[in-house]
């Protein structure tokens, strides 16, 4: 009882903390959309444009329009949490049309990662909206195909390659995991459906199948795998934070569980400062736009688990929760005696 009267009130200093950055500005909203949105197309125009010196062209442009993309997720991720806009209507609106864009069903997506939220951290509450990640005890109780699978699903090649295809191609198109119950969402993913394939027949109409999908391809399978990678890496590094439900706190998971990814200013840009991650998730409440000058104001909030670019890297390698270490390790490091083949 004495813990959990001190974790909410942990819970009420910081939301009185960061309630001055807890505010959407209008203007700053408006502007980022308009020039991302504009820098976007322009740079879809040149790679339309360019097919005609040569693909391999078009795919130079292509990672520009990717992390273009990303920004615009993230600016939808904001709509999303409430917190782009002052008017939700106005968040709906703009989150489901950035939905069309980076083929994520908006209301489907809101709920999925409102779930990630209430539940990042808590190893009794593993359900969507995150990457799944065992302990090493559930791990050896498996059976050697579910080892197997799981496996498959943590290499980087899955995770980051044909992951992000079934994700953001397949599964957004119909989400089986959904509850028939969940009518709004539902409903999202069958107008998103639409939406998208009106684009397709007027693209297919004015620029052609071939150069449609020249173009809109490689934008596609550039941007998926930097969102998995982004989302990935700011949960999974070695010292993260797991606990069992009557230990869990909101506040331990965000700072001791979501990274700051300490990325150059540049990517910052690009990836709408999401690497304050630790931040975002005290409070979800404050906009993109917002999330560095409260990192910088606030003295606390400078010393969260802090993951390079290069060091990122060497994160893929963790992959089970280790319970009695308290960190995540690779299949490498389980004990002597383990008779799961390496």
């Amino acid at each position: 009882m004495a813990q959990e009267s001190s974790n909410k009130h942990a819970r009420a200093v910081w939301k009185e903390r960061l309630s001055p950055y807890a505010k959407p500005d209008q203007r700053s909203a408006i502007f980022q959309l308009v020039s991302t949105l504009a820098l976007f197309f322009l740079t879809w125009w040149l790679m339309l444009k360019s097919l005609a010196t040569g693909w391999w062209l078009t795919l130079l442009i292509a990672p520009i329009a990717s992390l273009l993309l990303v920004r615009l997720f993230i600016i939808q991720h904001d709509c999303g949490h409430g917190s782009y806009f002052s008017s939700n209507r106005a968040n709906g609106i703009v989150g489901f049309f950035l939905g069309v864009l980076s083929l994520t069903p908006f209301a489907y997506w809101k709920r999925t990662h409102a779930i990630h939220h209430s539940t990042s951290g808590n190893l009794d509450k593993r359900t969507m909206g995150d990457i799944e990640t065992l302990t090493v005890a559930e791990y050896m109780e498996l059976p050697w195909w579910r080892k197997l699978s799981y496996r498959l699903y943590r290499h980087p090649l899955i995770m980051f390659g044909i992951g992000p295809i079934y994700q953001f191609m397949l599964k957004h198109r119909l989400p089986l995991d959904a509850p028939l119950s969940w009518t709004r969402e539902w409903r999202s993913v069958m107008l998103t459906n639409l939406c998208l394939l009106v684009v397709a027949v007027g693209m297919v109409q004015t620029v052609g199948l071939k150069n449609f999908l020249m173009v809109q391809l490689p934008i596609n399978l550039i941007a998926g795998p930097i969102g998995i990678w982004m989302f990935y890496m700011q949960h999974q590094f070695e010292g993260t934070y797991w606990a069992r439900n009557d230990e869990w706190d909101v506040v331990d998971a965000a700072l001791k569980g979501s990274s700051f990814y300490d990325l150059p200013a540049v990517f910052h840009w690009f990836t709408g400062n999401i690497g304050f991650h630790h931040v975002h998730h005290l409070s979800s409440r404050i906009p993109n736009y917002r999330l560095q000058k409260c990192y910088c104001d606030i003295q606390e909030l400078q010393h969260p688990p802090r993951i390079g670019l290069l060091e990122s890297l060497g994160c893929l390698r963790l992959r089970l929760w280790d319970e009695a270490q308290e960190r995540l390790v690779g299949f490498s490091q389980l004990g002597r005696g383990v008779t799961d083949p390496q």
